[in-house]
């Protein structure tokens, strides 16, 4: 395997260790937090929530 590190002759950069994982393991976090970006839809009630999540044959 050519990406052990006892393989490499000199220690990668932190942009090529990013790019190294992000090819293994993709990018899965988002670049902002939910705080930072604010509301993008409008916040329900656990009760509207649980209504809407009940299937049509149980009477919802």
């Amino acid at each position: 395997m050519p990406d052990r590190p006892s393989d490499r002759s000199r220690q990668e950069t932190p942009a090529e260790r990013r790019r190294r994982l992000d090819a293994v393991f993709g990018d899965v976090l988002p670049d902002t937090t939910s705080d930072e970006r604010g509301d993008a839809t409008e916040d329900r009630g656990a009760d509207d929530w649980l209504r809407a999540q009940v299937p049509p044959h149980h009477g919802g």
